[in-house]
């Protein structure tokens, strides 16, 4: 998701647009279907020049269309209304329009309305980024300069400290707008957490919205099973002993189609896409934002947030898994498909497990987390040797650093590669970075 001046933030969902190319010198006029729903009656028309007259009338002045963005807000409240988009598009091309709504994926699926196919442009918005929780704090220096690191180059301890510093806070704010913006205004802690639970508290007032579908029980059990196994295989049967598989199995498809979860996938890591060597049988799951885990969790916040190293360890690895999702899943963000995310894991026999595979260019790029400083990777060691590659992240808590590794697996098989070691708050520049200066020929590591 990203910051538009015009529009302010956009709450994180899908939104449906036709026609607009950025222009700035709009007025934006919002029609919000949710809190307003009688205003349905104005879209009843084909004739979009007659919508726009009655709009006119509802808000006593004149709007011109070529001076106008058109923003229908919770359009899920309003579906009958995205079949409309189809007469703006060919009938009044000067007005861009912007449909945003949640739970919209199932609007999408089970409508009585022609969709208006090849007409509109869909686009998924995410929770924001690290780099846009910065700048709404006002660090854009410190944006600047960690943005600016390169392979070969040092980091300044101080710089380090202090990214770290805003990353952890980050990571107890989240990136759903209204709390960030909070937390930027000067809000409490305790404040922020409030508005996450809120914010849960809502989701959950969406689940009978599912009625006919499975139990809101049902699905909050699964929703919590899925905050208590972030960074492990998702199994259905440990979601609660006394609910059935498949109701587990049904429960967290309408969670991940509501945008909720996210499912990380197993591949098997052998070539691109990652997509097409997937087993349904493994995947594991993170939430929509890390603020959601939060308030699932019931994490203090009182006049201050938890410091990092005071909170437990298991806790702190699923805080890394959960922000690193959130920060690679806003690679591929961009379009209408789900977001991708993957991971790999061996099966039978050894342990071992790549918490995240990242498809950047013509590359498989391999992703360790550790929630600290220092950690095993064992794993790395021996994945990098069996599928002959030649780069790999690990993400850690120290300063950003490159390095060539030279080291023999558990089973003394020589292996060479090359190592960025990021800090959980660069992992937003990946491809940046592999991009400029990490342009090696894999040759040299194998």
């Amino acid at each position: 998701m990203t910051q538009n001046p015009l529009l302010g933030w956009i709450a994180p969902g899908y939104t449906v647009g036709i026609g607009w190319t950025g222009d700035r010198d709009r007025e934006l006029i919002e029609i919000n279907f949710e809190r307003n729903p009688e205003y349905r009656k104005y879209f009843a028309a084909n004739d979009p020049r007659k919508v726009m007259d009655d709009l006119s009338l509802l808000l006593g002045r004149e709007v011109q269309p070529h001076r106008t963005l058109l923003l229908l807000d919770e359009i899920q409240a309003a579906g009958e209304v995205l079949a409309k988009l189809r007469w703006f598009a060919e009938e009044l091309p000067e007005l861009p329009v912007i449909a945003a709504g949640s739970l919209l994926e199932f609007t999408l699926t089970h409508h009585e309305f022609s969709m208006p196919v090849g007409r509109v442009t869909f686009r998924h918005m995410e929770p924001i980024g690290f780099p846009e929780y910065l700048l709404a704090n006002g660090q854009e220096k410190l944006l600047k300069i960690i943005g600016a690191w390169r392979s070969g180059e040092t980091l300044s301890r101080a710089v380090h400290e202090h990214a770290w510093r805003w990353f952890e806070r980050f990571s107890m704010v989240g990136g759903m707008p209204e709390v960030a913006a909070a937390d930027a205004g000067g809000a409490a802690p305790s404040k922020c957490r409030d508005m996450q639970r809120d914010l849960m508290a809502a989701f959950r007032a969406d689940f009978p919205k599912y009625a006919g579908r499975l139990q809101a029980d049902v699905l909050d059990t699964v929703l919590r099973a899925v905050a208590g196994s972030i960074g492990r295989k998702f199994v259905y049967a440990q979601a609660d002993a006394c609910l059935k598989q498949h109701h587990a199995k049904r429960a967290l498809e309408l969670l991940t189609a509501a945008r909720i979860c996210s499912l990380v996938r197993y591949s098997a890591g052998n070539a691109l896409p990652l997509g097409a060597e997937t087993k349904d049988t493994f995947r594991k799951g993170v939430l929509l934002d890390v603020g959601l885990l939060h308030a699932l969790l019931n994490t203090p916040a009182a006049a201050a947030f938890p410091a990092w190293e005071s909170l437990p360890s298991d806790f702190r690895g699923r805080i890394a898994e959960q922000m690193a999702a959130q920060q690679l899943r806003l690679l591929n963000a961009s379009g209408a498909e789900e977001p991708g995310l993957h991971y790999w894991q061996r099966e039978g026999g050894r342990p071992g497990e790549i918490d995240f595979l990242a498809g950047i260019g013509d590359r498989i790029i391999p992703i360790e987390l550790k929630s600290g400083a220092a950690g095993s990777m064992k794993s790395l060691h021996q994945f990098m040797h069996e599928k002959g590659l030649a780069l790999a992240v690990r993400c850690d808590a120290n300063p950003p650093s490159d390095m060539h590794v030279d080291f023999a697996t558990t089973q003394g098989h020589p292996t060479k590669y090359r190592l960025l070691s990021l800090p959980l708050y660069l992992l937003w520049n990946l491809p940046t970075l592999l991009a400029e200066g990490l342009n090696i020929e894999t040759r040299q590591y194998l």
